[in-house]
């Protein structure tokens, strides 16, 4: 029977013991135990799956995950995919020659036969097929009594979640035309777990495209699921999910999906215990997880590091990477550089409009860090192991302040909201409302991954044909501003999804 398995290699990272290695990354098809045998197996030796569990967190950064046949320099795992969406969203600009990311500028790389959609498409649900592998290590209808069973057992739910968060977000429009969420369009299929329970018959209906409203029971039950299985789990270190982490992942489901309420409940939980970045530690390139602010990410090494296929090679102009030697440059959209305030720390971060100095610790060869605009938000390491950042506190507080005045709840929204700003701009005293929170997100998450989501969230287009626009124009060519819920935000399914997957009917396809 054709279906959605063929489209991607079932990817199981069986290591005898996880290390900082060329090992850490291979990525093989294997055998795997289920049934009670396996669980048994696991309840006795739980740190037998550690090496299945740190796979999934190898992956998120594997050059090629998303098997896009080239070793391309854009494809290095999840943020890859995240930001690829930020250089479509208006925030950023592509400054210098044509190089990665043009096509995705110009909004000229979704259609089926590309390897946008195939990227994405690809690594998510490589990450759900290898949590797949993990959860069904466990009985159906039984969880483990060990704590460190239930804590590698909730870490594959939270990924589980989170990649369905985002597969649903690029290959669907998440609102409709009066900005409600979009619970009946059609969705992504669905790859059960045999724990899951579903009958043979479920699992091939939801092959095809489940709608949204499908999608996210799915992944409010894996939100439950990891909730549950997490609390009490301590963590090893901030590559992994623990309990506050998939709360945040909570929180995010819950903000794209306009669920207000349980948005500001689970950000405000995930937050506890983490410290706000000051001014000084805002200036420190945002590459070490261990600042008290980061809340996951993955901790680089010199085994682990990629050089050009990197996010520091593609966002930082500090390095002499394809941004530092303006192949192409990331820059600060004009207006919203203008937006920010001089008092706002946070305005030290970009150039202005006459360029500036090179930091004493940049790169000698980059030479985008001292152009107009030129974003100086991310750091520079002659070994490049800077490491990755997948969630920050900064977000927490914002999607709280937002779930919290889009509840009515202003005077709260505005005290969460103070928190952060007091460590972003001393002068800030405004009440909350939802442009100002918005415009938060922008100035504080920008080049974070998280502006192409947000647009479409709030049914937002970008204009950047603006007087006086940075935009590369040139560059840009036909595609310059482009409405909201317009065609081109949307991602086609993958052409060799058509192919395999006869759940998928060329009627279920999105426009081109």
């Amino acid at each position: 029977m054709k279906n959605i398995k063929y489209i991607f290699t079932v990817l199981v990272l069986s290591l005898v013991a996880v290390s900082c290695s060329e090992e850490y990354f291979n990525v093989e098809m294997t055998d795997y135990l289920t049934g009670d045998k396996a669980a048994d197996m696991v309840e006795n030796d739980p740190e037998y799956l550690s090496s299945y569990v740190q796979g999934l967190y190898a992956f998120m950064v594997k050059h090629n995950a998303g098997n896009t046949g080239g070793k391309e320099h854009d494809d290095f795992g999840m943020l890859s995919c995240l930001m690829i969406g930020d250089w479509m969203a208006g925030d950023i600009v592509l400054h210098g020659m044509s190089s990665w990311g043009v096509d995705d500028y110009r909004f000229d790389y979704r259609n089926a036969n590309y390897k946008r959609p195939f990227q994405f498409w690809t690594t998510f649900y490589t990450l759900i097929n290898n949590s797949n592998t993990i959860i069904d290590f466990f009985k159906a209808g039984e969880d483990p009594k060990n704590v460190s069973s239930r804590g590698y057992l909730g870490q594959a739910y939270a990924v589980r979640a989170l990649s369905y968060l985002y597969l649903m977000m690029f290959f669907q429009d998440p609102t409709d035309a009066n900005g409600k969420f979009n619970y009946q369009a059609k969705g992504v299929p669905l790859v059960y777990a045999a724990r899951d329970g579903k009958s043979s018959k479920e699992v091939e209906l939801a092959q095809g495209r489940s709608t949204v409203e499908n999608v996210c029971a799915h992944i409010e039950y894996n939100i439950t699921e990891s909730l549950k299985l997490l609390e009490g789990y301590e963590r090893q270190g901030k590559i992994s999910i623990d309990y506050k982490v998939a709360s945040g992942i909570a929180a995010r489901y819950y903000l794209y999906t306009q669920q207000w309420e349980k948005a500001a409940t689970a950000a405000h939980n995930a937050r506890q215990g983490y410290s706000l970045m000051d001014s000084q530690r805002l200036h420190n390139g945002f590459m070490d997880i261990e600042d008290g602010e980061v809340m996951w990410g993955f901790n680089h090494t010199t085994e682990t590091q990629t050089t050009y296929a990197s996010f520091f090679s593609q966002m930082s102009n500090e390095c002499a990477g394809y941004a530092g030697l303006d192949q192409m440059g990331k820059m600060i959209d004009r207006k919203l550089y203008e937006s920010i305030p001089k008092s706002d720390y946070r305005k030290s971060l970009f150039n202005g409009p006459n360029g500036g100095k090179a930091f004493e610790n940049s790169n000698p060869q980059a030479t985008a860090n001292t152009k107009a605009y030129a974003g100086r938000k991310f750091g520079y390491d002659s070994q490049w192991c800077q490491d990755y950042i997948y969630m920050r506190a900064a977000e927490m507080y914002l999607i709280e302040a937002e779930g919290l005045v889009r509840s009515s709840k202003k005077a709260d929204a505005t005290a969460v909201l103070a928190e952060l700003m007091a460590q972003r701009d001393p002068a800030w005293n405004k009440t909350a409302s939802v442009e100002e929170i918005l415009l938060q997100r922008r100035i504080e998450l920008w080049g974070e991954g998280f502006s192409f989501f947000d647009r479409r969230r709030n049914s937002e287009g970008i204009v950047r044909s603006y007087e006086g626009t940075n935009h590369n124009i040139e560059v840009l060519t036909k595609i310059v501003d482009v409405p909201a819920h317009h065609k081109y935000w949307l991602f086609q399914i993958p052409e060799r999804e058509l192919q395999e997957n006869s759940f998928i009917r060329p009627e279920d396809q999105n426009e081109l």
